[in-house]
């Protein structure tokens, strides 16, 4: 600690962190072990954050990361997204064709930010918003091979009509970026990605992972 942080908001993370690493909550004498204080600065430390709602304590006593933690997480989405869009729109205009920025939401890839490139004459239509299964469509597909393979070399995905007739897709992973697991990809009316896309897709995964370390 140095002498310009504050020591009861880092033991107050570090709880927070604690749970977060576990299914089934912690005691608060497992807290102060992890933690190295004794149990009166666990309990400080917990009802604070219960007065937030970033904790709860079931009947039990075992503390669990509360509902106001899942409030704070629904702001991500608007930061993750204004810093990948200068990444996606040099995307768009440079393939031409849309492209888009997809997070992990539970079971599901979610499209959080999307760009349509200005010069075409048409383009597949892809709303921010848009759901499907990680393991349909480029932009999921992408996500599970980076989760297979954690440290491999970055690569792309491509795909044919899994989520749109006659549409193609191509995504690379975001890698490095630390509580966010997603890809950046394109989409478009083609019966296959050109060869250039690919790689392009992967520069641009790469530019949208160091905007947001």
């Amino acid at each position: 600690m140095t002498a310009e942080t504050s020591q009861t908001l880092d033991r107050g993370l570090k709880v927070l962190k604690l749970l977060a690493d576990t299914d089934h909550g912690l005691t608060v004498t497992e807290l102060s072990q992890k933690l190295g204080v004794n149990r009166t600065v666990v309990y400080r430390l917990l009802a604070t954050l219960e007065q937030h709602a970033l904790v709860r304590r079931d009947l039990g006593g075992r503390a669990r990361v509360g509902l106001g933690v899942l409030r704070l997480g629904r702001q991500v989405h608007p930061l993750v997204r204004e810093a990948a869009l200068p990444a996606l729109r040099s995307l768009a205009e440079d393939i031409g064709a849309t492209a888009h920025l997809t997070l992990v939401d539970g079971a599901e890839a979610l499209a959080v930010a999307v760009v349509e490139p200005t010069w075409t004459d048409y383009h597949v239509a892809y709303r921010a918003g848009f759901r499907h299964p990680l393991d349909r469509g480029a932009a999921g597909k992408a996500i599970l091979a980076a989760r297979r393979q954690p440290t491999a070399e970055p690569g792309y995905t491509l795909t044919h009509g899994e989520l749109e007739a006659g549409a193609s897709g191509a995504a690379a992973p975001l890698l490095g970026v630390t509580g966010v697991e997603g890809s950046v990809g394109v989409v478009m009316l083609a019966d296959s990605v050109p060869e250039r896309v690919g790689p392009r897709v992967v520069d641009a995964a790469r530019e949208v992972a160091e905007a947001l370390r």
